[in-house]
């Protein structure tokens, strides 16, 4: 709210298009019209608009006297139905030794045209008016401009200090730019984020983009932001809850973390003989389905609701469930040939990280994906209002069922022919019971990607279980491990 001193300011001035004095108390249809005036803020300045009531025209006090029933009938006008979209105002009274102000502050609305009573009233200068077709015109299409998605807002309550500034200037930046133009980008890091709209200049905040992307917290500022994962027995919720796990974070380090899981924990391959001779290897579900429709979900979902993302696993089906419906132009009738982005922002990151590709091809994929290892089509719920959901059954050949006994802390996707109840760590100490290198470990425990393995498993076990046999020369391509 306006200050005291700063209201003998406006009293001083002319009366122009921010500024209307009155001495009436009982004209509410005036006082209603100068308020909507306000609210379209037609110079477009995105300053406060005031109604002074108790000002002579020359800015002189009239010495009245404001009472509570004066505050309350001024204060009802913002919620009486009247004035469409509700303005955003506030009431306050002012004494001076002269007499009483009472003031009615008036936010430019992001929402024009308002209408008090279906009509447009705007500033003219100090005059109140009707406004034109045309004006009303120029009202709607900055109401248009002013619509920005949730993900390009302002996160009010977080600092640059809330982002992880190194990764974005290491890692993500020079993915959005060529080195030439980083070079020559001599701004501040502020203004380099706000160029791709990760950064608020006007509030001095990140964008909930930016948080979502790169935040060091982001469940601090957005509770529903992370993915389920919950492996119930059974086919329904019913059952017993074998495994739970939560991921959340900036999706730079959630992304990686979820497809690793989905191909460790969730994907599982068998034999399946075809003759006396040759077997062929059977997947219960296409790895490259479950990551699109994950992605997808992270892509697409809701992030104001408090939702999070369900990633449900069944014995012979798999749930994925965001909060948010279908968006925009893709509606029930035209899906999947017409798809729109609740997150534009959020979605074009994850295009630049490599993780989507925005050829609106990601349904057809999937379905082509499930053909071709066997599976039924997936199954989309796009009439739900608040949340889209797709289910993925299983192949019948998988039998899921005989692998429910597997505990789910290691990957399986491991060869079949290794004792299923020994967990990756004993594995890792008996085979290192001779000098192994870190293929060799990983190649036994059934995985190829040696660096995530290392990481992931024998890191944890140095020190305690383990040992290197080149301690001084831990990067040697010489290095082996052993059991100590």
């Amino acid at each position: 709210m306006i200050a005291k001193e700063d209201i003998l300011e406006l009293l001083k001035s002319t009366e122009s298009y921010r500024v209307e004095r009155t001495i009436s108390t009982g004209n509410m249809d005036k006082f209603c019209e100068a308020i909507c005036a306000f609210a379209n803020d037609m110079p477009g300045s995105r300053k406060n608009g005031y109604l002074i009531i108790g000002a002579k025209d020359d800015g002189s006090i009239a010495g009245m006297e404001v009472d509570d029933a004066l505050l309350k009938k001024i204060a009802g006008i913002r919620s009486d139905g009247n004035i469409l979209p509700l303005p955003a105002m506030s009431v306050e009274r002012f004494s001076f030794p002269e007499g009483d102000l009472l003031v009615a502050e008036v936010r430019p609305s992001d929402l024009p045209p308002v209408r008090y009573r279906g009509r447009v009233f705007i500033r003219v200068g100090p005059r109140r008016d009707i406004a034109t077709e045309a004006e009303e015109r120029i009202l709607a299409e900055r109401r248009c401009s002013f619509m920005a998605t949730f993900d390009a807002t302002p996160c009010l309550n977080a600092k640059l200090e809330d982002l992880d500034i190194d990764y974005i200037k290491t890692r993500y930046l020079p993915m959005v730019f060529d080195e030439e133009t980083l070079a020559d980008d001599k701004r501040d890091i502020k203004e380099q984020l706000a160029s791709i709209h990760l950064y608020d200049r006007d509030n001095n905040s990140p964008t909930y983009a930016g948080i979502i992307l790169f935040g060091i917290n982001p469940k601090y500022f957005l509770l529903g932001d992370y993915v389920q994962f919950v492996r119930f027995a059974g086919r329904d919720k019913g059952g017993d809850i074998l495994n739970e796990r939560q991921f959340a974070g900036p999706l730079y380090k959630m992304l990686p973390t979820l497809e690793s899981f989905v191909k460790d924990a969730i994907i599982t391959q068998r034999p399946v003989p075809e003759s006396l001779f040759r077997e062929r290897t059977v997947w219960n579900y296409p790895e490259g389905a479950i990551r699109e429709l994950v992605m997808n979900a992270c892509m697409h979902r809701d992030y104001q609701a408090n939702m999070p993302i369900r990633l449900y696993q069944f014995d012979d089906y798999i749930e994925v469930m965001n909060a948010g419906g279908l968006y925009g132009e893709a509606r029930p009738e035209n899906f999947p040939s017409v798809n729109d982005y609740r997150n534009p922002l959020v979605a074009e990151a994850m295009r630049v990280m490599k993780y989507v590709n925005k050829f609106n091809r990601g349904v057809t994929r999937v379905q082509e994906m499930l053909k071709d290892n066997g599976n039924p089509p997936a199954e989309f719920d796009v009439n739900t209002i608040t949340a889209f959901r797709v289910n993925i059954h299983a192949t019948k050949e998988s039998d899921l069922s005989k692998s429910t006994s597997q505990p789910l802390s290691q990957p399986l996707s491991q060869p079949l022919s290794q004792p299923l109840s020994q967990s990756i760590e004993e594995k890792i100490v008996e085979f290192c019971k001779e000098p192994r290198s870190g293929a060799e470990i990983a190649a036994y425990c059934g995985f190829k990607d040696v660096k995530n393995f290392r990481e992931r498993y024998l890191t944890p076990l140095l020190g305690t279980r383990i040992q290197m046999t080149i301690p001084d020369k831990p990067t040697s391509r010489f290095q082996k491990y052993i059991t100590k």
